[in-house]
């Protein structure tokens, strides 16, 4: 498996580096096919509430693209609670494609939905690890609403293939993202759709005539 981490606003230090190596096996324990994981690390200045740290972590395996991404007001912590949510999405996916009974099992879209994050097997940053990368140590590692300030508007493109699907499974693709909106070719009418999340485990879709 590929491992690449990048970082903005900020230096990545060999300690950090060491933690997430440490930890990137419990996703080829996951996803035996993974061909690659991304953590991008971001810190952000905020006024009102100081420093925040965010960690995106993507995985890329055939078919599958799984994303997670977690704010802290340290990129450990950052870190661990990413990993978290993405060792869910790589379970939910893993369950998926376990044969049971000779059939694979199929999961409906509240099924996946309803089910709350399973305990972890991830272990968190110690508290000198923690000290050591950081000058201050806020008590709350809750993440705080960016401050846009008088910053300009930031509009960034992103290109995908095409792939035709349904929308339950573009539903499914949604929830492994972790995005509340899922763009996708409906392959029963052959529009481009969005299937998105409405309040509860309620969802809608909007397709192009």
């Amino acid at each position: 498996m590929e491992i690449n981490i990048s970082a903005r606003n900020l230096t990545v230090s060999d300690r950090f580096k060491d933690y997430v190596l440490d930890r990137a096996h419990k996703v080829e324990q996951l996803a035996n096919r993974t061909q690659s994981l991304s953590i991008k690390v971001t810190r952000h200045e905020h006024k009102s509430s100081g420093q925040e740290d965010q960690v995106e972590l993507t995985v890329i395996e055939p078919g599958h693209v799984i994303r997670a991404e977690a704010h802290a007001a340290d990129k450990f912590a950052a870190f661990d609670i990413a990993l978290g949510k993405l060792s869910e999405r790589l379970r939910r996916l893993s369950d998926k494609n376990k044969v049971h009974r000779g059939q694979h099992r199929q999961h409906s879209t509240s099924e996946i939905s309803a089910q709350d994050f399973a305990e972890l097997s991830i272990t968190p940053a110690s508290a000198e690890v923690l000290l050591g990368e950081r000058t201050q140590a806020p008590a709350q590692m809750q993440a705080a609403q960016p401050d846009m300030g008088d910053s300009p508007i930031v509009i960034r493109r992103k290109e995908f293939p095409t792939s035709a699907m349904t929308v339950d499974e573009a539903l499914y693709h949604m929830e492994l993202v972790g995005h509340p909106f899922y763009l996708f070719l409906d392959s029963e009418t052959g529009k481009p759709s969005v299937v998105y999340s409405r309040k509860g485990w309620n969802y809608g879709v909007i397709t192009l005539a």
